[in-house]
């Protein structure tokens, strides 16, 4: 089992960035696959980003490609998300979230494992 702590959330305008991360409990993070999902206010949770246990894959949402980059330290049990030329849209509640089985997978449901979420507000 492994628990899940993000941080790094905030208010930023639009065009401006942040990093999210996500700090992990355990001593097998290294064998999870890694996702970040987000969920705006009246919407439902949707996917962002994942990556593969070793770091080798990842996977992002067409809405965030080339604005968000996903990376992990396995060595520090960390999984980051860098969101670069951040819009208004994307302000929501970001959660971090593990999956033990290797594969990439982009619904919610595959995830056993989350954090508590860290809010992004972007202004415009």
């Amino acid at each position: 089992q492994v628990q899940l702590v993000e941080s790094g959330g905030g208010l930023v305008q639009a065009g401006g960035s942040l990093r999210l991360s996500c700090a992990a409990s355990g001593r097998t993070f290294s064998s999870y696959v890694m996702g970040w999902f987000r969920q705006a206010p009246g919407k439902e949770r949707e996917f962002v980003a994942a990556i593969s246990s070793t770091g080798s894959r990842t996977y992002d949402t067409n809405s965030v490609k080339g604005r968000f980059t996903i990376s992990r330290d396995n060595a520090k049990n960390t999984v980051s998300l860098q969101m670069n030329s951040l819009k208004p849209e994307d302000t929501a509640m970001y959660y971090c979230a593990a999956r033990l089985t290797p594969v990439i997978r982009t619904l919610d449901t595959e995830y056993p494992y989350w954090g508590q979420g860290t809010q992004v507000t972007v202004s415009s």
